[in-house]
């Protein structure tokens, strides 16, 4: 089955940081430990709600290391708040439910976070707790585009 490229004018960012820069320590294991306010906009015709995911590729890890799984996210919502209430909350590679910041081992050098937002063509009321690998498994048939912010964190 052939892949679909699903990037066109959908924009993700953040008032905490910005694309490529340093994510602030009140986002991370060292601080607060709160996901930052995300804001999107270009969403496609036809989109009828939103998944979000927060993934760590650096951590020396085979499958890369999931710090945030958020979905249930109305086709209305231009982003979400700082703290991500409101969605349904996955589960991440720490095994808890809901965000959890960057923590990267201590002289690894310098991690990049990807935060996905995925404009979906259905609002798929998928239970709480999926991981990262269960979610694009039930989402990726739905996928109308996706864009991401890269953060950066240093331990």
């Amino acid at each position: 089955m052939a892949q679909k490229l699903n990037v066109a004018d959908l924009r993700i960012s953040s008032p905490a940081f910005e694309n490529h820069k340093p994510i602030p320590e009140r986002h991370t294991g060292d601080g607060e430990d709160v996901s930052p306010a995300l804001e999107w906009s270009g969403v496609p015709e036809g989109t009828r709600s939103f998944a979000v995911v927060m993934h760590d590729p650096d951590a020396p890890l085979v499958d890369g290391f999931t710090h945030w799984v958020a979905y249930g996210i109305p086709a209305d919502a231009t982003g979400l708040g700082e703290g991500g209430e409101g969605v349904t909350q996955g589960k991440n590679s720490f095994g808890n439910t809901g965000y959890s910041g960057p923590a990267p081992p201590p002289g690894h050098g310098t991690h990049h976070y990807y935060f996905w937002v995925y404009a979906l063509d259905y609002d798929l009321n998928l239970e709480p707790g999926l991981d990262r690998r269960a979610l694009i498994d039930r989402i990726e048939d739905h996928v109308l585009e996706q864009a991401r912010l890269v953060g950066t964190y240093t331990h």
